[in-house]
Parts: structure tokens; C-alpha cells; sequence
């Protein structure tokens, strides 16, 4: 007996399931072939085809399976493989509608590397593989397999295999709270100047209230740290003041003083240049230093 496994994603597979139908109408497959489809609605006079299978009977099937077709979920792969069964895996992609990314690559390219499962790229050679199966002789599955597994969602989580925005998150929301910060800062400068306040003093109060958006901003949306120790939490502020402290006198006041009194350039511009060299600093000391995990 074959069994196929599709796994509980909210989008169609059926491209695995026709090339199951082809193989089997082809005659390269002879045995009874059941199918947990979880939400692919397909069917076929050729297949015994159920939604989403009791744990018991599920398991009971996988016992009694000769080989195991599925996708590339980790979950799917891993109850087969500790099973010691012969794995054909087919990812799912993205170009088709049938996941979000093309993560399932990554993670059946891993374990097909690892020698646990053959992969099934081109669905027309299902056929093919299947008469090679026979010869495939699968890794054995052993306990540390774990930290292999571990080792591949991190992959999955941090790599190419997300989303662009899930792998550049962090930097992008720092971007939008350090610009936003910055406009507070130079809103509040020139507003200052504005109503006749000195230029290091309107500098000074500035500052002071843009440090205090950006350190709520920072721990609760940039960085993710929302619960912390009230010790841990004390060390992290007069981490964040420190630094800070550094990059308004460095960055910050520093270099307007080069800009403005040196080099006599305009106020806005010279206040513009300087934050952005603030952001540079302050997301390296956030990233590397204050919020570190």
C-alpha cells in the first residue's frame, strides 16, 4: 500500500494527486494507494481519498505502508522517516498557488541531502521513481536527528525560505520608528528654534523626546522584548540612555558642531545628516548590545 500525505495547508495540491493518477493509469503504480488530502478536494476512482484521518488510523496506515508519497512538510516527512519508510517528497510552491514560499524546497532538499527521502521534482518522473524506489535503501532515523530538525526550522525561520518582509523585518520596522523618531526629533527642533529657544538647548530638548519614542518603540515593536525581569529591564533603559547619550554627543550634537560651526552649512541639513548617522549607531547598539536575545 501507498500512502500519500498532503498535510493540513489551506491551499489546493492536487498537482501531486494527478500525477499520482497518471502513475497509476501509466501502471507504474500496482498498489492500493490511500490519500489524506487535508484541504485538496480531489477525486479519483484510482485513490482512496480522505479529508484528515484519525491519529489511530492514521498511524495504523503508516505501519502498514510500503512507501510514502507527501509534501514537504517537516511534520509529514519526519513521522515516515522515524518510521524507517521509503519517502518520495514533493514540495509545494509558491508559483502554483500552493504555499506562500517556496520553503518545502529547502527543507526536502535537507533531508533528500541527509539520505532520509528521495525528492520529487519533476512530477512527470513520479513514474520513474517509483521503479528506482525499490533500490533506495533510506537513512536510519536516530534520536539526535533532532538537532537536524532544529537546525532546519531555524533555516526555514531566518533564511530565504521566508518571506522577504519576515527576513528583513526588524530592520525595516527599525527604519520606520528610527524615520518617524527622527521627524519628531527635528519637528520639535524646529518648532523650538522657532519660538526663539537656543540651538543647543532646542537640540537637548529634542533629543530628550525623541529618546523616549524610541525606546518604547524599539522594545516593543522592534526588538520584541516585552517582558523582562525589572533588574533586566533597569540594565536594558540605562543601556539605552548610555548609548544614546553617546550618539547625541558624538553623532548627534558632534557632528553639528563640524557642520554648522566649521563648515558654516545650513541648520535643517546639518541636523538632517546627523540623525541619520544616529540611526546607523543606535540600531547597532540596540541590535548588538541593549536588546540582544
Amino acid at each position: 500500500m501507498i500512502l500519500v500525505i498532503l498535510g493540513t495547508q489551506d491551499k489546493d495540491f492536487s498537482r501531486l494527486l494527478k500525477a499520482v493518477d497518471r502513475a497509476i493509469d501509466n501502471g507504474d503504480i500496482k498498489e492500493k494507494v490511500v490519500v489524506q488530502a487535508g484541504q485538496t478536494k480531489y477525486s479519483s476512482p484510482n485513490m482512496e481519498i480522505f479529508d484528515l484521518l484519525p491519529a489511530p488510523e492514521f498511524e495504523k496506515l503508516m505501519d502498514e505502508a510500503n512507501l510514502v508519497i507527501t509534501h514537504g512538510g517537516v511534520g509529514s516527512i519526519l513521522s515516515a522517516i522515524k518510521k524507517n519508510k521509503k519517502v518520495i517528497a514533493a514540495a509545494r510552491l509558491a508559483k502554483y498557488k500552493e504555499h506562500h514560499n517556496d520553503h518545502q524546497k529547502q527543507i526536502i532538499g535537507e533531508f533528500t541531502k541527509q539520505g532520509y527521502i528521495v525528492e520529487l521534482e519533476d512530477f512527470d518522473e513520479l513514474g520513474k521513481i517509483i521503479k528506482k524506489i525499490n533500490k533506495f535503501k533510506p537513512k536510519k532515523f536516530v534520536s539526535n536527528t533532532q538537532n537536524m530538525i532544529k537546525l532546519l526550522e531555524n533555516y526555514i525561520e531566518n533564511t530565504n525560505s521566508t518571506s522577504w518582509y519576515n527576513r528583513y523585518k526588524e530592520v525595516i520596522l527599525y527604519l520606520f520608528f528610527g524615520g518617524c523618531t527622527t521627524l519628531l526629533n527635528i519637528f520639535a527642533f524646529c518648532l523650538l528654534r522657532y519660538f526663539g529657544v537656543e540651538l543647543y538647548l532646542s537640540n537637548t530638548i529634542a533629543w530628550c523626546v525623541a529618546v523616549l519614542f524610541a525606546y518604547v518603540t524599539n522594545k516593543l515593536y522592534v526588538f520584541d522584548k516585552k517582558s523582562n525581569s525589572k533588574k533586566a529591564m533597569l540594565k536594558e533603559c540605562l543601556s539605552f540612555i548610555i548609548f544614546r547619550i553617546v550618539s547625541f554627543v558624538v553623532c548627534d550634537t558632534g557632528s553639528m558642531f563640524v557642520m554648522i560651526d566649521i563648515l558654516d552649512m545650513n541648520e535643517t541639513i546639518s541636523k538632517i545628516i546627523a540623525n541619520i548617522l544616529v540611526i546607523i549607531f543606535n540600531y547597532l547598539a540596540s541590535k548588538l548590545i541593549i536588546f540582544r536575545k
